[in-house]
């Protein structure tokens, strides 16, 4: 049997219960097809980049697929006929990764170093806004004059009087 990792994102208007029962559901066409579902993660609601079918977040899912071709045919064919189902995406892997996903490493790093405000700023000290240093005011050249004096009047030539 093939090997398969299938992500698919659900509308943003459904509950955490909804999500689950969809999975659910296709754990259930994959195993009459004859095959197995191994890892299942769940990657939350998250945002999309553009809408997609009206909606601006969804629910992530991740896959790990162990199946014939024709359960996974028909899986994407119920997924396609669902309203619930936004987009969904197939790859043929040669072996299934070990361990976490790229995406739940990302969330396990975020929770272990904390929030921005804990970020260490190494050898440059905190931060102050406003001031300046030892660079000193700003200027801005012609507004006031600046190094060049004041500005010469411009003349429109050949225009329509």
């Amino acid at each position: 049997m093939a090997l398969y990792e299938h992500v698919f994102l659900a509308r943003q208007d459904l509950s955490q219960q909804q999500v689950d029962e969809l999975i659910e559901r296709f754990k259930g066409v994959i195993s009459a097809g004859g095959g197995s579902v191994g890892r299942v993660e769940n990657w939350g609601l998250k945002s999309l980049t553009y809408r997609v079918k009206k909606n601006r977040k969804a629910y992530y899912t991740l896959m790990d697929l162990t199946c014939p071709p024709a359960a996974l045919s028909e899986m994407e064919r119920q997924m396609g006929l669902s309203e619930d189902v936004l987009r969904f995406l197939t790859i043929k892997v040669e072996k299934h990764e070990e361990g976490a996903s790229a995406m739940m490493q990302k969330r396990e790093e975020r929770s272990e170093r904390g929030g921005f405000g804990d970020r260490d700023r190494g050898d440059r000290g905190p931060r102050s806004f406003g001031d300046r240093g030892d660079r000193g005011p700003r200027s801005f050249g012609d507004r006031d004059g600046g190094d060049r004096g004041p500005r010469p009047q411009r003349s429109f030539e050949g225009g329509a009087e």
